[in-house]
């Protein structure tokens, strides 16, 4: 039986010990249950042979990332599972799993010396918004990761077409916060048919960005909201907005797809190797 055209390895960006008490996603059990929104992935994964990697061991602490200072721990751990994946040959493509994309140039910059395409949530979910309209907005979940987005909006240079960046004000759980506002349960009232205060507080925004900050796309900040997507898209569309409403996952392993299909990683001059046969004298911002 030939290889599968695509052979992906999806990472996530950390794992927390079993104990921690601020897991998001099962530790245990078959990598279907351990991917995130799977039944919505499960149609373009139908075609690609994949493995997932839970993530490093959390050394931030025992709960999700929101600071920079966490992305940035977390990025560098992950850059070793990045490596090893490359070396392995087992894989054409690394999809980096977790909306505020920690590592990611660092990892791509591995993935070039292998030849192998590296690909992330956020900035594959701008790259789609500016393919669909001028300007997108992104829905997020706390000040903190706001701040992180932003900087992520500005170094992959779509500043000019970012609408607004939008604090539903549903943070990660993490010990210093209290547990009054979960991001977990506003999901889980929502699966219930219940009502979801972040559901409503999501439509809500959208509405103002649309109409207020000139928003055509939205995207989504955090891979833990990434569920909000479809909710969000099916209710803008009763409204009668057509506007798309993407998810991070799903970009991510789309692009890496055409990556693929291109026979392209990143540009050798982007990511020069360690002994590239021309260099330039000069470089331009």
């Amino acid at each position: 039986m030939p290889p599968a055209r695509y052979r992906f390895l999806l990472i996530n960006a950390f794992a927390l010990p079993e104990e921690a008490g601020y897991g998001l996603r099962p530790s245990r059990g078959p990598k279907e249950a351990r991917l995130m929104n799977h039944a919505s992935l499960a149609p373009l994964l139908a075609d690609v042979d994949w493995h997932l990697h839970d993530g490093a061991l959390a050394t931030h602490g025992n709960h999700p990332v929101e600071t920079r200072e966490e992305f940035a721990i977390v990025g560098v751990n992950r850059l070793k599972l990045v490596r090893e994946a490359c070396e392995s040959g087992q894989y054409n493509a690394i999809v980096l799993l977790g909306g505020g994309d920690p590592g990611f140039e660092e990892a791509r910059e591995i993935g070039r010396r292998h030849r192998i395409p590296v690909t992330s949530c956020a900035h594959a979910q701008m790259h789609l918004a500016r393919l669909l309209g001028h300007r997108f907005t992104v829905m997020d979940i706390s000040e903190a990761h706001n701040m992180h987005m932003a900087m992520l909006v500005r170094h992959y240079g779509f500043a000019p077409n970012c609408a607004s960046i939008v604090n539903l004000n549903y943070p990660l759980p993490r010990p210093v916060l209290p547990n009054d506002r979960p991001l977990a349960a506003e999901k889980a009232r929502h699966d219930r048919g219940e009502r979801s205060e972040m559901v409503e507080a999501a439509v809500a925004a959208a509405e103002d960005a649309i109409e207020n900050d000139g928003a055509e796309v939205f995207i989504i900040g955090c891979s833990a909201a990434y569920w909000l997507a479809p909710v969000l898209q099916a209710r803008l569309a009763a409204l009668g907005w057509e506007a798309p409403v993407l998810e991070g996952y799903r970009c991510a392993i789309e692009q890496a797809k055409t990556l693929v299909n291109l026979g392209l990683d990143v540009s050798g001059l982007a990511m020069p190797s360690d002994h590239p046969r021309r260099w330039r004298r000069k470089k331009y911002l």
